[in-house]
């Protein structure tokens, strides 16, 4: 009697439900991405080849990401040197006014303040809170504010001075500085607090060293420029020089010095920056193209996985609906089941 007891069928019901159920669960799977739900049990031996292909196709997919992120602060770094370039090219104009006669002292000391100024605030940017410009060191602002109050560059630049000459730009000895001795000071005393150690004593707190990036499976390269290049250096040089020194009561024969000093530095400055802008454009150039090709190695791994994991879209569909009525069926036949009770036929 067990064998024909409303109890046991009832069980064996419910049992081919729980089976149903799980099928459908795969089923659905299978339906709604369109690969086997079960890799090992699909492709028995070539389960490794699948593991395989997939393990490369997401170290792929995460350097492609990577370089997008690449691109983006190169990106970035190339308007920044864009900038910067503008910022040195008006700079050498009002320069090259002031070398004529055609420009106050006043107006080229101003002009002098607002390159440093933009030169700081431009190599300041940063991106995702990352400096552009600060090397490995992404956490910090890579350039110190010269014209700030306290500024330990400003600092240095003034003790040097009086240093010197044994007084201020503004003490009315200074009129006897003669072009020679302007000379010398620049050359002997300037110079090293922006293209020597002083540079980073004072004013950057970037590193020489640049991030390095994987951009391929097999291929790293630098990603960054730093502020510690020779064009940076030597605007900056050339702005705080004039800055400094051309609204003073220092001779007009030491400010031409720091005229034709500065032009000098200035034009460097650009060629400098425009050298720095063509290497981030080849960098830029490699990222683009290592993800031309990892993008095409993606579609051929994607080719692959699809080859030996995918599944008939129509068979999937219909063992899903197959699946789905058999369980309503049962669930309907559970029910009838349940309801029947000797009770309904004793008198």
């Amino acid at each position: 009697m067990t064998f024909v007891s409303s109890a046991a069928l009832t069980n064996a019901m419910r049992y081919q439900q729980m089976r149903m159920q799980a099928d459908l669960v795969k089923a659905t799977k299978e339906s709604s991405t369109g690969k086997v739900a079960d890799v090992g049990l699909a492709l028995g031996g070539r389960t490794a080849q699948s593991v395989t292909f997939s393990r490369d196709l997401d170290r792929l997919n995460v350097i492609v990401d990577s370089n997008g992120l690449v691109a983006a602060r190169l990106s970035s770094t190339q308007t920044s040197l864009g900038q910067l370039s503008n910022v040195a090219q008006t700079f050498l104009s009002s320069l090259t006014t002031a070398s004529s006669g055609d420009n106050s002292d006043s107006l080229t000391q101003s002009t002098g303040q607002t390159t440093i100024q933009q030169l700081t605030s431009i190599l300041n940017t940063s991106v995702n809170g990352e400096y552009l410009f600060a090397g490995t060191n992404t956490d910090v602002k890579p350039i110190n504010d010269f014209t700030a109050p306290g500024s330990p560059a400003k600092a240095a630049f003034d003790a040097s001075f009086v240093a010197k000459f044994g007084f201020t730009p503004n003490d009315p000895a200074a009129a006897n500085i003669t072009a020679a001795q302007m000379d010398d000071f620049i050359t002997n005393d300037v110079t090293p607090q922006f293209l020597g150690a002083g540079w980073q004593t004072n004013m950057s707190n970037a590193t020489d060293q640049q991030i390095v990036s994987r951009i391929a499976l097999n291929e790293t390269t630098e990603t960054s420029t730093g502020a510690n290049s020779d064009g940076i250096r030597k605007l900056a040089m050339a702005a705080a020089l004039v800055s400094s020194l051309m609204s003073t009561n220092i001779s007009r024969a030491a400010k031409d010095s720091i005229v034709d000093h500065s032009q000098l530095l200035v034009g460097e400055a650009l060629s400098g920056i425009a050298q720095v802008q063509s290497q981030t454009g080849i960098v830029q150039k490699r990222v683009s193209d290592a993800s031309d090709r990892m993008k095409t190695q993606i579609d051929l791994f994607e080719r692959h996985i699809l080859d030996l994991e995918a599944v008939d879209p129509a068979a999937a569909a219909t063992r899903v609906a197959d699946l789905t009525q058999h369980i309503e069926t049962s669930f309907a036949l559970t029910a009838r089941l349940q309801q029947l009770s000797l009770l309904n036929y004793l008198t």
